[in-house]
Order: C-alpha cells, then structure tokens, then sequence
C-alpha cells in the first residue's frame, strides 16, 4: 500500500483497474486507493505481469502491507499467506529442541516494526485453543485482522471468496448480524429504516481531525467587506461580447477573485504567513489553495508561485485541478501545502459565510455570491447595484486585524478595478 498523501497511514483498495493475469507498464492505471484526503488512481511504479492480488476491493490496509504483486516474465508471486505466515513462529515439535536461530527468532521479530500489521509472535504463542482453530480457517490477512479487531470467530463465516475463502466483506457483514442480534428492538415510535449509521470514510476522517485541530488550538477572527462587484460584471460582459462565452475556457468571475487574492497577497505580503512555535514563517511564494467540493468532503488543490501567473494561467489552472479532483485524477502534491485558501460558494447560493482555516495556513478568504442590491451612487441617488461579500478568518497568531484589514483594502481596490488584473 503507497503512502499517497502526508498524514496517510492506511488505505482502502477501491476497486481494481487490472485483473490477475494483465501485463501492466509503469504508470498505467493499475487500482483506485481512498487516502485520508481523497481517492485517488494509483499507477503501476513497473512493467511486468500482475501476477497476484492480495487485497480485494473494498480492503483496508496500512501504508506497507502488500497488496498485490508484478512480476517479471515466468517469475511466480509468493503464496497469499506467506507475509502471515513468516510473522509467525513455526510449531515446535513435542519434545523437539529448539536451535540457537530459533530461539532468537521471536526475540529478533519482537523489534522489527509490524509493517504488515499481522499479530505478533508473542500474541500467537499465548492463543487460546479457540483462536488457534480460527487460525487454520482459510482467509485473507485483512480478514483476519479485521475479525481479531472486532472479536468475530473466522470458524463461524461461510467465505465467499476463492476456493471458500473468508474475506473482509465476510467479516464485516458476520459484525453487522452479531450487532444487529444484541440491539435492543426499534421503539413502535421509530420506523425502522429511517436512519442510518454511516461509517466514516477516510477523507471525512481526516476533514473532522482537521478542523479540530484548527477551531480548537487556532485563535479565529473574522474580517468582513461588501465589495461593488458592478465593475467586475461588466468586465465579464465585455468579455462575453468578445465571444469567450463560448469558449469552455472562458474567465469567470471567480478567476478575477482568485487572481485579485493573489495580487492583494503579494502588496501585504505580511499575510501569506503560518504559524511555527515561536516563529512566523513568511512565504516567499504565494502557494493558491482552492477549496474543492468533491462527492465526500473537500479538497484544496494548490496553484503553486500563483504571483508568477497571469489571469488567463490561474484561470485554466482552476479548472484544470477542480476537474481532476471531482474525477479522482488528483496526485498527492497537487493538494498538499498552500499559504492560503479560497472558498467561493456563491455559485451555490450563499450570501455570505465564515471558513474554518486550513491549518498551517494563516487565513482563509470565504466569498459569497453577486447579488443585485439598492445602493446610494456619488449623486445620492439609489440605483441598482451588484455587490458581493468576502469574509477573511485569520489566524490571529499571525495576522492582526489591522493586517488583514491592509489586506481587504487591496482586495476591494484590485475587485473594484479589475482591469488591473489584466495587466
């Protein structure tokens, strides 16, 4: 199992894009994996023949344990069991003496790292008869792991696996009828059916310890500006005169925010800014996170040096992640890092709204949609006019409020006139 994003330590094999038996290339789409952050496809790291699968779908597995091995012309894959088996102590015969080497081996394995997360040898040797019988049923290692965990005999599963093998799928489903048995009956009350327990996948795992991390421990305030956006609107309808409507990589106004909060980064530098212990670490480039919703959370690509692109870069540059990100075609390092984020949810509605910060970050810009408004013009007279609301959250321990009020400044001056992003 690669270790496809920075805090990953286990994932789950989605589905397989090989069948036993392929020739694979390196960089072929071998599997799609769920990290912590998002699923993702997984390429071949080599040419050869996927000789064997060790994790079906819907396994979960740690960083390290093998999933499925490529071989070379002719080469045989090592049996499914034999991780398992060599974590474990061989039988000693009755009345056999043990070797130098054999004594030393469980103390040897004792301190080597439990990469394939197998139970110990020390474990193995103090197993209940029950266990041991367990022991001899025919599963996979994540079943069995999974069964140790959630205490289910593998002697009492019919597998449905190859050959009568126990999978997980076979574990879990025994959980769900062992739980479902030692429930207390559904009130007359409640419907049954009505609700569900939905297990947590590993992005909205990791999307609940972040933002603990953050409200908790990150001290948040909120700066909040009305921006005239009826400069940006007419910027928007030249453009669609000009015949970029048509055009599927046409600039959108959320490219003009994107843009202005970049340039507005680079005049208060002060801002682009983390926390570290006892230091602020100042950014020398403006590393653009974009708030991405995807089927189960969220996700921040990154526009990496953003100050080094033009309008016309950042806005296909946009497109180009929230599109790979919807579509699982993300790589690790395309949504790791960022100085700052963006969230727009105008185009969904919303007036206005305060984000969370995506810690190390220093703050993050949560816009809102254009909304037609009466507002007073320079001759006192009400007219129409299109506005829309931007809310900073900074992390207070790097930005004051007279920073980032320095730095909304900018923002509504490059919004209001955004021929300047243009430049």
């Amino acid at each position: 199992m690669p270790k496809l994003s920075d805090t990953m330590t286990e994932g789950t094999l989605v589905a397989w894009k090989k069948k036993k038996g392929d020739k694979v290339s390196a960089g072929e789409i071998l599997a799609e994996i769920e990290t912590d952050k998002a699923t993702m496809e997984w390429e071949s790291p080599e040419d050869g023949t996927l000789t064997e699968i060790y994790v079906e779908e819907g396994g979960k597995v740690n960083v390290g344990d093998r999933i499925a091995f490529i071989g070379a012309e002719g080469e045989e894959a090592p049996a499914a069991e034999t991780s398992e088996k060599e974590a474990k102590p061989a039988v000693q015969e009755e009345g056999k003496p043990k070797t130098a080497e054999e004594k030393a081996a469980p103390a040897r394995r004792q301190k080597e790292p439990a990469a394939t997360g197998v139970a110990s040898a020390a474990a193995v040797a103090t197993r209940t008869p029950a266990q041991a019988e367990a022991g001899r049923v025919k599963a996979s290692p994540v079943a069995r792991r999974i069964a140790a965990e959630l205490g289910i005999d593998l002697s009492s599963i019919k597998g449905t696996g190859p050959d009568g093998r126990v999978t997980e799928a076979d574990v879990r489903a025994a959980a769900q009828s062992k739980a479902a048995l030692s429930r207390p009956s559904v009130p007359a009350a409640v419907q049954a059916g009505e609700s569900a327990r939905i297990q947590l996948s590993g992005m909205r795992r990791i999307i609940a310890q972040r933002l603990t991390e953050s409200l908790g421990p990150v001290p948040h305030f909120y700066l909040t500006i009305e921006v005239n956006a009826g400069p940006l609107m007419e910027a928007r309808e030249e453009l669609k005169s000009a015949g970029e409507n048509s055009d599927p990589a046409k600039i959108t106004v959320n490219d003009f925010v994107l843009k202005a909060a970049v340039m507005a980064a680079v005049k208060v530098p002060r801002v682009n800014a983390s926390f570290d212990g006892d230091a602020i670490v100042q950014y020398a480039d403006v590393d653009l996170g974009i708030a991405v919703a995807v089927e189960d959370g969220l996700l921040t690509p990154v526009i990496r040096a953003a100050q080094t692109k033009s309008l016309r870069e950042i806005s296909a540059l946009a497109k180009d992640l929230a599109y790979r990100a919807r579509n699982k075609r993300m790589k690790p390092e395309e949504f790791q890092g960022g100085t700052f984020t963006v969230s727009n949810l105008g185009g969904m509605g919303i007036d206005s709204f305060s984000a969370v910060i995506n810690p190390p970050q220093g703050f993050i810009l949560a816009v809102g949609r254009i909304h037609k408004a009466p507002v007073v013009d320079d001759c006192d007279q009400v007219v129409v006019g299109h506005r829309m609301s931007l809310t900073m959250s900074c992390d207070h321990r790097v930005i004051d409020g007279a920073l980032g009020a320095r730095y909304l400044q900018e923002l509504r001056h490059l919004l209001e006139n955004p021929a300047l992003l243009m430049v």
